[in-house]
């Protein structure tokens, strides 16, 4: 009974780590997948920091 406990008790250790991995994969795919679906709904990113055009650096001077 104890040898089979200590072996449950040990495929959980070694298993677990592996399948951190997996979970992480797993949810970046799915960040991935929304992301895509959401760019083909019209959503878009939008970035703070904006480039200035070459026309409004003109229109300082």
């Amino acid at each position: 009974m104890k040898a089979k406990t200590l072996l449950c008790l040990g495929m959980l250790v070694l298993v677990t780590p592996a399948l951190s991995g997996c979970w992480l994969l797993a949810a970046g795919g799915a960040g991935a997948y929304g992301g895509y679906k959401a760019k083909e709904e019209g959503y878009t990113l939008r970035n703070p920091v904006k480039k200035e055009r070459p026309s409004e650096q003109q229109e300082e001077d």
